[in-house]
């Protein structure tokens, strides 16, 4: 089996960034079936253009744009990849990187197929940081790295507490979160109080049921900027009421206008 060492990727890699032991690399995937291999490092792939299907001993995940994965590191894997071009932004972690924060690297084992809005969005800010050459990115990168493995650390050791209406209205959400959502019929959907709905849902999301809905559409006009479509299309797809309630909810993360994320994508 092909082991892959620090900062290599089957593709072409057009950028590397280096520093107190991450290595960040933004890759154009090249290769149609790349066979069963692993990387000596923990990393996160973020597919930002593109599809690709990979699979692992456990399951098979079918990643589009917008996909955000967590590979253990030794974790065996394949890739499949259609005829298209296909960009991915990974996050290499280093043993000393875990050892200097004093993070267990070994408290996440395995591949995670991360469907977190808020953790996506944490990535976007990450990609954001490395591509606008601000003096203080690096600061920002292990910020928002630590504040991902800490709810990645919490979400592993709470799955098995959480009621099962936690990961229904997940699902519910990821997959209707453009339709106009009512509190009261998801709480008949969801068999439980409206009160305890919007109470809990905070306890359990890190956010209101407003703002999480809110992150599910800006993740998905994200995968939308690489294409031509106007920024009021992207918005009425999304389901956002207008292009000014887009941009004013696009600004509040990633932190920037949605034209100036799209040159971002360009570099």
């Amino acid at each position: 089996m092909n082991t892959l060492y620090n900062g290599e990727f089957f593709g072409q890699t057009n950028e590397t960034l280096n520093f107190d032991g991450l290595t960040i690399t933004d890759t154009e995937y090249t290769h149609p079936y790349v066979d069963w291999h692993y990387h000596e490092n923990a990393y996160f792939t973020f597919l930002i253009q593109g599809n690709m299907k990979e699979g692992n001993k456990k399951e098979i995940y079918d990643c589009s744009a917008g996909t955000l994965l967590y590979h253990h590191w030794e974790d065996a894997h394949y890739n499949i990849k259609p005829d298209i071009f296909t960009r991915g932004f990974h996050i290499e972690i280093s043993e000393s990187w875990f050892e200097k924060f004093q993070i267990s690297h070994n408290r996440i084992e395995g591949s995670l197929n991360i469907k977190n809005p808020s953790l996506q969005l944490s990535i976007h800010q990450i990609f954001k940081e490395t591509k606008m050459n601000d003096l203080s990115f690096e600061l920002s990168v292990h910020q928002h790295l630590l504040a991902i493995f800490s709810q990645l650390s919490g979400k592993n050791e709470n799955t098995d507490k959480k009621p099962g209406w936690v990961h229904k209205i997940e699902e519910m959400l990821r997959e209707n979160f453009i339709e106009k959502q009512s509190l009261t019929e998801l709480s008949k959907i969801l068999d439980i109080h409206p009160v305890h709905l919007s109470r809990d849902f905070q306890k359990h999301f890190n956010c209101s049921l407003g703002e999480y809905i809110r992150k599910l559409k800006v993740n998905k006009s994200i995968t939308l900027l690489h294409t031509s479509q106007s920024l009021s299309e992207t918005a009425l797809e999304c389901g956002f009421a207008d292009q000014s309630h887009f941009i004013r909810s696009f600004k509040e993360n990633p932190g920037i206008t949605p034209l100036h994320y799209r040159n971002l994508l360009k570099k």
